[in-house]
């Protein structure tokens, strides 16, 4: 088994997870919070997309799907564009809201997409490119690629512990 083939399968658990957390729930189990400093699973499954989007996409050299196939203006949030909710408050928790489930995972399907069709292109060398030198070291693509990996599978895996949370309330 090749490393690009590991990293397809990890990133389809992701996929997987990411519909079975948010499927069924209306939009006010899609919002509900916990606490009032509380992720809701909306914004967790948004979160975890836009990170996979930007980080993947600055990795590849590629546009980010949620401003080259419009999802921005479809979900149509009060944030700024480039916005991936790392360090949002609890307000701007609060303005992540959709209509469904399905808004949810079609973007996350959209930049799914997206990221097989790079992974498949991946070849051993690639992996050891550097995509980032603002760090010592500096982040090569195997490693933002696991580290994306290892950060959508803790967000959804909050949305799934939320999502029981209401379940059983």
């Amino acid at each position: 088994m090749h490393a690009k083939d590991i990293l397809i399968d990890g990133y389809s658990r992701i996929q997987e997870e990411v519909h079975a957390a948010v499927e069924g729930l209306d939009p006010g189990a899609l919002h509900a919070r916990p606490a009032a400093d509380a992720n809701s699973v909306a914004w967790l499954i948004w979160h975890l997309t836009r990170v996979q989007d930007d980080h993947v996409a600055d990795a590849f050299r590629l546009d980010q799907v949620w401003l080259a196939q419009d999802w921005n203006k479809t979900f149509g949030l009060d944030l700024p564009p480039h916005d991936t909710g790392y360090g949002h408050s609890a307000a701007q928790v609060a303005k992540v809201r959709v209509d469904s489930a399905g808004l949810l995972t079609g973007y996350y399907d959209a930049v799914h997409a997206q990221t097989l069709g790079a992974l498949r292109e991946l070849a051993a060398k690639d992996l050891e490119r550097i995509v980032d030198e603002r760090w010592d070291p500096p982040v090569t693509l195997g490693v933002r690629l696991v580290s994306v990996l290892s950060d959508d599978l803790q967000h959804v895996g909050q949305a799934a512990y939320v999502r029981g949370l209401l379940q059983s309330a």
